[in-house]
């Protein structure tokens, strides 16, 4: 385990228990998290979540800026999506990880192309969905987390790896608190 990977984990952890919180500061931890993951991720040759945190810090971005606009005294709300939405979001995130996944095992050297593909287009679905408040986006992180373990794991990133078992405790306390705000109505701080 490199120093760099060591700090991206700890940042990432605090970031994942404030967004489970509902707190909009864990977007400034996510920024920095995801910069020095994507050179972690270089190294290992996990092309796809190294491109992934370019994503990440993008769409992060724009998450806090719809976080804060969202905000009034209450808080931030959180919704659960149409059943139209979810198929649709599905089905796109099926055909993205395919096509990806497909690109990465012709043209590179990838260590796990359709494994790690999987992790980068859940991940990018869960992350807008998060974005927009979506309780679903926790189902997702659940589903990347039990992905990303073993693989992480095997490439030897073992820090990044135990991590991943953190966020899975993180990402089921998320989806348990944002199925109760939606449910009652309450609201992030």
């Amino acid at each position: 385990m490199s120093y760099l990977e060591a700090i991206a984990a700890a940042l990432v952890l605090i970031n994942v228990a404030l967004v489970a919180l509902r707190s909009v500061w864990n977007y400034p931890f996510a920024l920095v998290a995801v910069t020095l993951y994507a050179f972690v991720f270089f190294e290992a040759k996990l092309y796809s979540d190294m491109l992934l945190q370019a994503f990440f810090f993008a769409l992060n971005l724009y998450g806090w800026a719809a976080w804060m606009r969202a905000r009034d005294e209450s808080g931030v709300p959180v919704r659960w999506m149409t059943d139209r939405a979810r198929r649709g979001w599905g089905l796109a995130t099926i055909a993205a990880w395919a096509g990806w996944s497909f690109a990465m095992d012709r043209y590179t050297d990838a260590a796990a192309p359709w494994i790690d593909g999987a992790i980068a287009m859940l991940s990018i679905t869960a992350q807008w969905l998060l974005a927009r408040r979506r309780v679903e986006s926790w189902i997702l992180w659940i589903i990347v987390d039990l992905i990303a373990v073993p693989l992480f794991a095997s490439r030897g990133l073992y820090a990044t790896s135990a991590v991943y078992v953190v966020l899975l405790g993180l990402s089921i306390d998320g989806l348990i608190q944002w199925r109760r705000a939606a449910a009652t109505g309450r609201v992030a701080r």
